[in-house]
Parts: C-alpha cells; sequence; structure tokens
C-alpha cells in the first residue's frame, strides 16, 4: 500500500466544501411531488451525470462532490466510506470490515475486494464455549474476545489505488471526513435515534463514553454536538501515512493494548500481517440479466444467485403479481437456499464448498422439484442434517455510480450496532464484534439467529462467514441496477427483493425498493414480515401452512437504477437520514 502526500488537499477543503464547512450542501436529485409510494418513497427526476445513495446525508453529498470534481465511483465510495466513519458511528467504521464490488466500464470488468476481519492468530475452535462446551453468547458477543481484525482502512486504501481515477490522492478523499470530525456536527436523525440503545453497551468503556455519552451517562441527544477529534487525529494519520498508518505504530499499538486490556487476543502481528482479497464475483443469469454478486467469504452472492434460479422457473406471471402465491414461492426458495448456506459455505481459504453446484440450473431444477406450490415444506424435511448462524444487522450499504459508466456497491459493518461498543483510547476508533459470525458451535446460533457447522468454526486467521451482498445487475454488459443493503441474516432476501420487484414485478425504483418484505432463513423455521405487508398476503402464507411472525424493518436497500433518462436513485425510507445526492 502506497504512502499517501502529507498536505491536505485544497480541491475538498475549499470554500463550499464539507471538510472546511463541516455540513451538508444540499444536492438533493430535483424531486417531483408527484406521488408518495408505498412507506414514504418519493418519485425523483433522473439524475444524469452521477449519483451516490447511502443512509446518511452528509457522507452522500461528500461521496458526490468527489463526482462532481472528474472523480470516478471508487474515488466517490472511498470519500463516503471514511466519511462514514465519522458521521454514521453504529455501522460506519474503520475499525470494521466489508466488502466492496466495482464494475469498470473501460475494462468491461468486474472485481470484487474483500477486506472482511479476520480472526487473530490466537484464535481456536472452542474461543466461544463454556466449561461445559456449550457456546457462551456473552464471548462471541460483549468480551474483547469477539473483536476481529479491522479490514475497512486496508480495504478501502487498496480500492482507492487500484481502481480509482488517478485524479485524487487519499489523502484528499479523506479531508472531509476529517473537518466532519474536527469540527463536530449536529446529533440528528439516525445517530439521535440510535445512541440511546447504545447507551449500555458504550457506558462500559470509558472511552466509549467520554465520546458518546453525557457525564450523567445518558446519550447525547438531539440538539446536542458530537465531536471526534481523536477519530480526526487518526484519519489525519491515515492521509499522511496511507494504511500502513492505521496497522503499524503508534495507532496500532493503541488498538492493541486497549484490545487486550480488555481481554482480546489481537496482536501488532495481527495488524500487521492483514490483507484484503481481490475475488473473482460469483456471476448469475435472471431473466436475461448479469447478477454480479460478492463470492465467499460472503455467502450472499452465492445464496442469492441460488434464489433466482430457483425463482427463475417460474413464469413471470407468477412472480409479478403481488399474491400469497408469490410470496410463497419466494419463501420457499429461501428456505432451501439458506439450508445450503449453513451446511457449506465458510472461508474460502478453509472451505472448499461445491459453489459450481450450488449456482447451477439444473441444481435449481431438482430444489425447484420439491416445492409444493399449494403448501408450506417444514424446515427439518430439507436439510434435516445442518444446522444455521446469527450475524449483526447493523451494517451500512451505499451505492455509486459515475457518468463513465463505473459503479459500485459496498456494504460494511461492525456487527452490532456500535460494535462492542469499545473505542481504542486515543484513536476515536469504534472496534466491531465481529467473530460472532462464526458458529461458535454446530448448531449453535448467533446473534442473529443464523446457524452454521464446521466449515464456519472459529480459526487462526480465518475470516467469519457473512450475509452482506453488494450486487451490480448488468443489461448488455451494462450496469442497470447497483444495490445492497445492511440487516444481517435478512440482506440477502432484501436484495433478492429489490432485483424481483424491478425485473418480474416492473416497480419504479423507489417503490420497489419502499415496498414492505418478507424474509425466511430456514431455520428458525417461519416467515418474518415487516409491519405494512398486506394482511392478506399474511393470511395467504397462513394458510398455505407458513408460520408467520411481524417484525420490525431491519434492512435499508440503497439502490441506483439505471434508466435511458439517467440514474434513478432511491434512499431506503427505512432508515432515518437515509440520502439519495445525484447531479
Amino acid at each position: 500500500m502506497k504512502e499517501e502526500n502529507t498536505a491536505l488537499p485544497s480541491r475538498l477543503v475549499g470554500k463550499r466544501t464539507l471538510a472546511k464547512r463541516g455540513r451538508v450542501t444540499l444536492a438533493f436529485f430535483a424531486l417531483l411531488s408527484l406521488s408518495l409510494t408505498e412507506r414514504g418513497a418519493v418519485a425523483q427526476t433522473p439524475a444524469p451525470h452521477g449519483a451516490v445513495v447511502a443512509q446518511e446525508a452528509r457522507a452522500a453529498e461528500i461521496g458526490l462532490d468527489v463526482l462532481k470534481q472528474g472523480g470516478n465511483a471508487v474515488d466517490a465510495a472511498v470519500a463516503t466510506g471514511f466519511a462514514m466513519a465519522v458521521t454514521y458511528p453504529r455501522a460506519g467504521n474503520l475499525g470494521g470490515g466489508g466488502y466492496m464490488l466495482i464494475h469498470l466500464a473501460g475494462r468491461h470488468s468486474d472485481v470484487a475486494i474483500d477486506y472482511r476481519e479476520t480472526a487473530p492468530a490466537a484464535a481456536s475452535r472452542d474461543m466461544f464455549l463454556d466449561q461445559n462446551g456449550e457456546a457462551d453468547p456473552s464471548k462471541s458477543r460483549d468480551s474483547a474476545l469477539a473483536i476481529g481484525v479491522p479490514g475497512t482502512v486496508a480495504g478501502l486504501a487498496l480500492a482507492h489505488a487500484r481502481y480509482g481515477s488517478g485524479k485524487f490522492r487519499l489523502a484528499e478523499l479523506i479531508a472531509p471526513a476529517i473537518g466532519l470530525a474536527r469540527a463536530g456536527m449536529p446529533v440528528e436523525d439516525d445517530l439521535a435515534e440510535s445512541l440511546p440503545g447504545a447507551a449500555r453497551r458504550l457506558k462500559r468503556w470509558p472511552p466509549s463514553a467520554k465520546i458518546f455519552l453525557k457525564p450523567d451517562g445518558s446519550a447525547l441527544a438531539t440538539g446536542d454536538r458530537l465531536s471526534q477529534s481523536d477519530l480526526a487525529d487518526t484519519l489525519e494519520a491515515i492521509a499522511r501515512g496511507g494504511a500502513r498508518a492505521f496497522y503499524q505504530g503508534a495507532i496500532a499499538d493503541r488498538l492493541v493494548a486497549d484490545v487486550r486490556a480488555a481481554g482480546g487476543i489481537m496482536t501488532g502481528e495481527d495488524l500487521r500481517a492483514y490483507r484484503p482479497l481481490l475475488r473473482q464475483p460469483v456471476r448469475g443469469r435472471y431473466r436475461g440479466y448479469d447478477i454480479i454478486s460478492m463470492p465467499p467469504s460472503s455467502s450472499g452472492g452465492v445464496v442469492l444467485i441460488e434464489m433466482l434460479n430457483i425463482l427463475e422457473g417460474y413464469r413471470r406471471g407468477e412472480l409479478g403479481a403481488d399474491s400469497p402465491e408469490r410470496a410463497h414461492l419466494l419463501v420457499e426458495a429461501m428456505q432451501r437456499a439458506y439450508a445450503d448456506r449453513a451446511a457449506f459455505l465458510g472461508d474460502p481459504a478453509t472451505v472448499t464448498a461445491p459453489l459450481v453446484r450450488l449456482m447451477s440450473k439444473a441444481y435449481a431444477q431438482q430444489l425447484r422439484a420439491g416445492i409444493n406450490p399449494a403448501h408450506a415444506t417444514p424446515a427439518r424435511d430439507i436439510r434435516p442434517d445442518a444446522a444455521p448462524a446469527r450475524e449483526g444487522d447493523n451494517t451500512t450499504h451505499f451505492s455509486v455510480v459515475d457518468r463513465f459508466g463505473n459503479a459500485v456497491s459496498n456494504t460494511y459493518t461492525l456487527n452490532f450496532s456500535y460494535g462492542l461498543g469499545l473505542v481504542a483510547e486515543g484513536t476515536g476508533v469504534l472496534l466491531n464484534n465481529e467473530l460472532d459470525d462464526f458458529a461458535a458451535k454446530p448448531g449453535a446460533p448467533n446473534a442473529y439467529g443464523l446457524v452454521g457447522g464446521d466449515a464456519n468454526a472459529p480459526g487462526p486467521g480465518k475470516r467469519p462467514l457473512s450475509s452482506m451482498t453488494p450486487t451490480i445487475v448488468l443489461r448488455h454488459r451494462r450496469p442497470f441496477l447497483v444495490t445492497g443493503s445492511p440487516g444481517g441474516s435478512r440482506i440477502i432476501t432484501a436484495v433478492l427483493q429489490i432485483i424481483s420487484n424491478v425485473i418480474d414485478r416492473k416497480l419504479p425504483m423507489a417503490v420497489a425498493v419502499a415496498a414492505p418484505r418478507l424474509h425466511d432463513q430456514w431455520s428458525p423455521d417461519e416467515v418474518v414480515v415487516e409491519r405494512g405487508l398486506k394482511p392478506e398476503l399474511v393470511q395467504g402464507l397462513e394458510g398455505l401452512g407458513h408460520k408467520v411472525r411481524e417484525d420490525v424493518p431491519r434492512t435499508s436497500a440503497n439502490s441506483i437504477l439505471i434508466t435511458p433518462q439517467g440514474l434513478v436513485g432511491a434512499a431506503d425510507p427505512r432508515s432515518r437520514g437515509a440520502h439519495a445526492a445525484g447531479y
């Protein structure tokens, strides 16, 4: 990873930029107040030149400013990613990891960057078990043993070095984030909503409480100001020295010291040894469209393509209507793909999964033959020999498309909201509890109900299996849809429904994103539906033998549709503060 010039950029710290002003310049898509769609989605005019859609407005506008100044989608994604570490601390991060999927228009090629966290070298198969050999959730979720080696800084730096336009130094792309962290920002929108729920976790660690809580221990609230001077110092060090400044030297020493003082096992060598990986995306076809998605160590792309292959065997008309029959077919496809996830998928460095078979049309035909269109299939009849896993749903996703035809779909996370809640003293860096995504013991669910087996067991240097599903849909080799979502185990089914809503139901982008979603992950044997799903759909599913449970929305599929008229961005209305920025 190359070192970066120490000078802060002139282009992104000028009179009209966020780095100096610390606030957003509202450059929304022009809004047409013509029609309110489901969940408050608003129809928008296409943006001809570029778009960034993210869960936080300031970060989206920072990315858009990069596009306006001639940067490409990767430049904008890197700037957005660093900015969200400041503006969206519950999931935007330096101390976590994730995945970036890139479509390069000039090369007609696609690349996946795996910057998932890794387990420290001292990790062991039984690290999350109690004295009786049973899974101990407190170890994998609430202790420093759960901290994986962070990958975000290395991943964003690699994306910039290999696929950026060359118009911006890394320091220039980080500068707006430094300005916001140094100047502080008002507590509002999602930040105001999420901090009270995280206060108990943050209160455990004095460096965290000093930043996010008031002296009386209560969370910062609307009207307060969040200042992150230590995080600004860390970002400045990365701007001067590149990713190396995070993984070696003073920052790394502080990270290791606090992790180990809290009972963790990460070492300085673990940080020095971390490398993001370039991978070949997984590819599928659905009704003439190319599906490009994330390969393992994410399960997202494989499970998504398996589900789409099953559904492709049904007529478009069967999947076009908003009916109980369509919902039933979606659920049956979800169950079978998630059962395979539990049985086969893990870190490809240690597990050889039958990916070709799982994503084949022939295998989908075999699975489809077992679907009864008139009755639910019990989970035990699908794969009684496998065991399911749970993972954090407080991830964040953003999509970017530039005027050159390049596209980026990026999902990254700390696992739980605000991760472990631990900020390493003097760094401002919130640390993840990502190792809970391992299967502590075959059959033991993780924090989100997903189960797994030996394929996803903890081990030295391993990357825990993820559901993150950054996805780009191509038509005639050009981007058609860029999407992805947070939501833990519900991510893959959210992406599935966005694609089906657009291709099968031909819904406008805003409606496709806003439409209520359902989810079935095979175990537990239930269909989870969002509030707002039509009662006749719920009753229809129950009549077909499904157990249905209503829950609050947990996904946020910030997406971009590319049309002949321009780019149509849809910020998911499930997230307060989500923002579509275009020009």
